[in-house]
């Protein structure tokens, strides 16, 4: 199974990779999440601009940073 791990506090938030580590028991784990907080954006998405992803590493898992919000997120998740 593969679980797509997301927020809208951001990818350095300490809770994204709990959840990750959790879910990895489950099934193959993607975390893909703003590259900056974006509370109470989570319905919204970026029209007006090209979105731009950068891969990181965050802890054991590969993860996605992305200058949208958390639907653009899941979207490209």
């Amino acid at each position: 199974m593969r679980i797509l791990v997301s927020n809208d506090d951001g990818i350095y938030s300490p809770g994204i990779v709990s959840l990750a580590k959790v879910a990895s028991h489950f099934g193959d784990v993607r975390i893909v999440a703003p590259d900056v907080e974006q509370s109470s954006m989570s319905h919204a998405i970026t029209s007006s601009r090209p979105l731009r992803f950068k891969r990181i590493h965050l802890d054991d898992f590969d993860a996605y940073r992305v200058n949208g919000t958390p639907a653009d997120c899941v979207a490209l998740g």
